[in-house]
């Protein structure tokens, strides 16, 4: 097990943090290349593989997972030190592990940013688990409807983009409107990002691969 080295600044930061707190580093490819031991005991807790050598991103719920990538990209890239992101989720085989994300750039060598030193404050909370709830999942056309409703699209527009009548439409609008407990159409997209079926910060609308069957 490769235990994880703090320097700097970044060392005083990270002492302040929770006993609880999983950290990880991160190479310019945002690929792990090392861990804490709190980290490497959450994972084997939620049933996930060998954290080190593993595409960080990759690792994150779907619908958070573009959004950090982009701004891990931009501390790669020297436009912001670091970033907060709350309510993350890392997902194992049948539960995940939950918590409050801190990434900071990590520069020697004349200023220039040799990698990610990302902490994830969990509390004193234990991983969840997946028998908290079913895992949420859309049929293909589901996830086409939902993402047409998302972008602004009319009835009409969807019938012929999906190659369906509109009666065909309203058929699958009101199937996910009861599905989802809602009564018209902004409600139902309101409650699809609530529920994380789309990824954040995407346009058009795309909903999460992980969610589809």
């Amino acid at each position: 097990m490769q235990v994880l080295p703090y320097e700097g600044d970044t060392a005083e930061r990270v002492s302040q943090e929770s006993t609880s707190a999983c950290m990880v580093s991160l190479d310019r490819g945002l690929r792990v290349v090392a861990a804490n031991q709190e980290m490497f005991r959450r994972m084997c807790d939620i049933g996930s593989g060998d954290v080190c050598g593993s595409a960080f991103c990759d690792l994150l719920d779907g619908s958070i997972r573009t959004r950090v990538r982009h701004q891990m990209e931009r501390l790669l890239d020297g436009q912001q030190p670091r970033f907060q992101e709350r309510s993350v989720a890392i997902a194992g085989s049948g539960s995940s592990l939950r918590g409050d994300l801190m990434a900071t750039a990590i520069a020697r060598n004349a200023g220039r940013v040799e990698g990610v030193v990302v902490v994830l404050r969990t509390g004193d909370a234990e991983p969840s688990t997946a028998s908290s709830g079913p895992r949420r999942i859309l049929s293909d056309m589901d996830a086409k409807i939902l993402e047409g409703v998302a972008s602004g699209a009319s009835t009409v527009q969807l019938a012929s983009t999906l190659f369906l009548s509109r009666g065909g439409v309203e058929y699958h609008v009101t199937a996910l409107l009861r599905r989802m407990r809602v009564k018209n159409r902004p409600a139902l997209i309101s409650k699809a990002y609530s529920m994380g079926f789309f990824e954040l910060g995407s346009w058009p609308p795309q909903v999460v691969p992980d969610h589809v069957k």
